[in-house]
């Protein structure tokens, strides 16, 4: 039996396929953002969106190729749309479980370091101890619940969210229009 999406085969296969492309992107994005940042604040999350958005790339890809092969350079905004937010959701399950494979094997110190490196950042920027004190509070709260599973991939998946939903309608937005990078005809 084949993976079908709204009784569409073809749609199911560009949604796996290119999902899949984009979330390998992603995730080998985000391997090497924490290989290489060390920075948990301002160049740790430039790192971590770039990469998804460079993943992200593959929504415009998917959506051009069914527009253009399984549609016959024809789509509508919301068919377009569908299949931009089907890639992304594979996307997004790729970088969720990634995550979740890197706090398995960091025995989920993230939180701890990520805490300990901003109000070290606090402190260099002379952040009065009330300050430090009340984040450090709130975010130990917040490490707390990070420990269930649930709420952590539910906050992961909220991370990338944007960056789809961005991707996906102006992926939408410009090839509803057939005559936006139109199909190429085969030479003959």
């Amino acid at each position: 039996m084949a993976f079908t999406i709204w009784g569409e085969e073809d749609m199911g296969r560009i949604i796996a396929v290119y999902g899949a492309i984009a979330g390998v992107i992603v995730v080998i994005g985000m391997q090497i953002s924490i290989a290489v940042v060390t920075d948990h604040g301002t160049m740790g999350m430039v790192a971590g969106y770039l990469s998804m958005l460079l993943g992200m790339i593959f929504v415009f890809v998917g959506v051009k190729r069914y527009r253009d092969v399984e549609r016959g350079g024809v789509i509508s905004f919301g068919k377009a749309l569908s299949v931009g937010l089907g890639i992304s959701f594979v996307a997004a399950l790729f970088y969720v479980l990634s995550w979740e494979v890197y706090m398995w094997q960091t025995g989920g110190s993230f939180m701890a370091e990520y805490i300990a490196s901003q109000v070290e950042a606090m402190r260099a920027a002379g952040k009065s101890a009330a300050e430090i004190a009340k984040f450090s509070t709130e975010m130990n709260v917040m490490a707390e619940q990070y420990k269930n599973p649930a709420f952590r991939m539910a906050l992961t998946f909220v991370e990338i969210l944007p960056v789809a939903l961005l991707v996906s309608l102006v992926s939408a937005a410009l090839l509803r229009k057939s005559s936006f990078l139109p199909a190429t005809q085969p030479r003959g």
